[in-house]
Parts: C-alpha cells; sequence; structure tokens
C-alpha cells in the first residue's frame, strides 16, 4: 500500500496547552540568499574553516564559502542526506535517508557506517555528532514513515523515534525508543551530555552520557509553540533550533481524542489536508535552557526552516523545501 494511503495506528497523547511565543521577539530578516546548485539543503552547518556544508535532495553534498558563494562539490551519497557533521579526521559524517549512517571522506569516497539497527534496516537517520574519543550519536526519526510522507508520522504520533550510539569498535547500541519523531541532536561542549530534539513532542530533552545522571533524561526546553527540527551549537555558545512550523491547533485537539478521527484526516485528499503555516523561524538557546533569540517572520519568501547554524556571527538557515541558503542579518538579543 502506498505510504500516503497507509492505514494509520494513531497513538493517543495529551499535548501541553499552547503557551505561545516567548513575549520579546525579533524578526527572521534574510540579508542575503547563497545559491546551493540544487534542491533542498535540509541541514546546513559549518566545518572548521568556517565553510558551509550542505546535503541536497539529488544526494549531492557541497562545501560553499559562505562570504563569495564559491561552490564545490564534494561528492554523492547516491541517497538524500540529511544532518551532517564535520569529523575530527576532516571527512564528513552523514545521515543518509535510505542508506543510513554514512562518512564521506575529503575526496568524496562514502562509506557505510551502520545500515542497521536493532536488525531492521537503517532508513531516516536524522541528525549524528561525534564525540572526542569517536563515538558517534545519531537520531532515527520514525521507524514507520519516510521523509516523503514524515506527515503520515506527525498526525499517527508513532513514537517509534530513536536515539542510537555508534563506538569506535562499530557497536551499534540503541539508547532511547519511543521517541516522538527524533530530529535535531547537540553534543554538550563537556560532552558530559546530549541535546535531543523531538519535532512532534514540542521539545527538546537532556540526556546525560556521564555523571551520577548518566542514561536518564531531563527537559531541557519543554512545550515549545513551534515543531523543533535541526540545532546546532554555535561558536557564539548558544543553542540554534530551527522551528520548522507553529504547532498546528486542529492537531494538537485531535491527538487526546479517538484515532479515527485521525484516519480520516489522514485520508483526506492531499488538497484540502491540513497544512503547515507558512513561516520562517529560528530560536536560540542558552546552555540552560532560557531563550535568548527567537526569530520569526511569516512575510519573507523562504520557509519551512530546517536548519540554522551560527559562526563569527554569521547565522544562516536551510530548508527542506528550498533552494538557497540564507545568511540572516545579525540578531541583537531579545527586544525588550
Amino acid at each position: 500500500m502506498p505510504l500516503n494511503r497507509r492505514l494509520i495506528s494513531p497513538r493517543r497523547w495529551t499535548p501541553p496547552a499552547d503557551q505561545g511565543r516567548t513575549p520579546a521577539t525579533s524578526r527572521f530578516v534574510v540579508d542575503r540568499r547563497i545559491p546551493t546548485g540544487g534542491h533542498g539543503p535540509e541541514h546546513v552547518i559549518f566545518d572548521s574553516q568556517g565553510g558551509l556544508l550542505a546535503g541536497l535532495a539529488d544526494g549531492t553534498v557541497v562545501r560553499i564559502a559562505p562570504a563569495t558563494g564559491a561552490r564545490t562539490v564534494v561528492g554523492s551519497t547516491g541517497g538524500r542526506p540529511l544532518g551532517l557533521q564535520p569529523a575530527a579526521d576532516g571527512s564528513i559524517l552523514i545521515c543518509d535517508h535510505h542508506r543510513g549512517l554514512l562518512r564521506m571522506s575529503a575526496a568524496g569516497s562514502v562509506e557505510v557506517l551502520v545500515d542497521t539497527v536493532a536488525g531492521r534496516p537503517l532508513t531516516f537517520a536524522s541528525n549524528v555528532v561525534e564525540g572526542p574519543d569517536g563515538t558517534i550519536w545519531f537520531t532515527v526519526s520514525t521507524r514507520r514513515w519516510d521523509l516523503e510522507h514524515y506527515l503520515g508520522d506527525i498526525i499517527e504520533h508513532s513514537c517509534t523515534g530513536l536515539l542510537v550510539r555508534r563506538d569506535p569498535d562499530g557497536t551499534v547500541t540503541v539508547l532511547r525508543d519511543g521517541l516522538k519523531f527524533a530530529n535535531g541532536l547537540v553534543l554538550a561542549p563537556d560532552a558530559s551530555h546530549l541535546l535531543v530534539a523531538e519535532t512532534a513532542g514540542y521539545r527538546i530533552s537532556r540526556h546525560w552520557l556521564t555523571g551520577p545522571k548518566a542514561g536518564t533524561d531531563e527537559p531541557f526546553v519543554d512545550n515549545l509553540a513551534g515543531l523543533p527540527d535541526n540545532m546546532s551549537l554555535g561558536g557564539d555558545g548558544l543553542v540554534w533550533v530551527a522551528i520548522a512550523a507553529p504547532r498546528n491547533a486542529l492537531l494538537d485537539k485531535l491527538l487526546p481524542l479517538p484515532g479515527f478521527l485521525r484516519v480520516l484526516l489522514w485520508n483526506l485528499p492531499e488538497a484540502v489536508r491540513p497544512k503547515a503555516t507558512p513561516v520562517a523561524w529560528v530560536m536560540a538557546f542558552d546552555l540552560d535552557g532560557r531563550v535568548v533569540h527567537d526569530l520569526r517572520a511569516d512575510d519573507v519568501p523562504y520557509g519551512f526552516v530546517t536548519s540554522v547554524a551560527e559562526h563569527e556571527g554569521t547565522v544562516v538557515a536551510g530548508s527542506l523545501h528550498e533552494d538557497d541558503i540564507v545568511v540572516l542579518t545579525q540578531p541583537t538579543g531579545l527586544d525588550t
């Protein structure tokens, strides 16, 4: 059965009441665009030299000089690259939707690091980070849906997302399951914990790696007014978070109700199915979870922001549905 007509199996969940945005906000203002030469820079990230890395819909991974826009093709995954992470050895770690967790060398050759998890093919690997000792952590958004039909998972609320660790010897361990569309991932500067975004849970959690809390989780930011996507740790020490879309009031009302209502919703013709509100939105938090920046605009010709990164005062954003990367005007903190 095509995924867009799969019989969904809704799970009931009572979301926290939407409290709206932070009282003080600033605008998402595009300073300029940087062409990628392709489509769908779902994740953009700075490398150690200040260059931009992005994976495109055709499988290409590109490196772009943000000041000039000069573009170099690093290689192709042969799939659909999502999350990227420059590795300590100069390679690029890649979460590829179709192929799993990959490593791309500086010359563009591709090595498959993980293609099965818990005995099942690894699809929809989402974001990846690397620790000082070569340990790799990555998220898997859903075990039931593919990228083209990710909305099915949001409506179904399948809670099949994973947080996974790959040790330097290649051992693969599932650290967390049951996540609500696991997405963005950040490793703390001291490698003591991970921050994990759950898009369908409207939250970011702290997963402790060391100390007396190792293996446990606690809230970092809860009850967000939008759907958190990719995250990055900026050179400014802030956790930058792309908010792909605001919460949908209809979905929030349906989530606690009998599942057949969401089955009806999912089986509506796509043309009349409720859609995400177009918005360009990113946020930044300090390491204690306090909001530092809340940048949003409903009237810019760029939307569905799925990634954001900062380097030496330059903030860039990427989108699954756009061709370009955008450079934002330098934010100055929340308006008072």
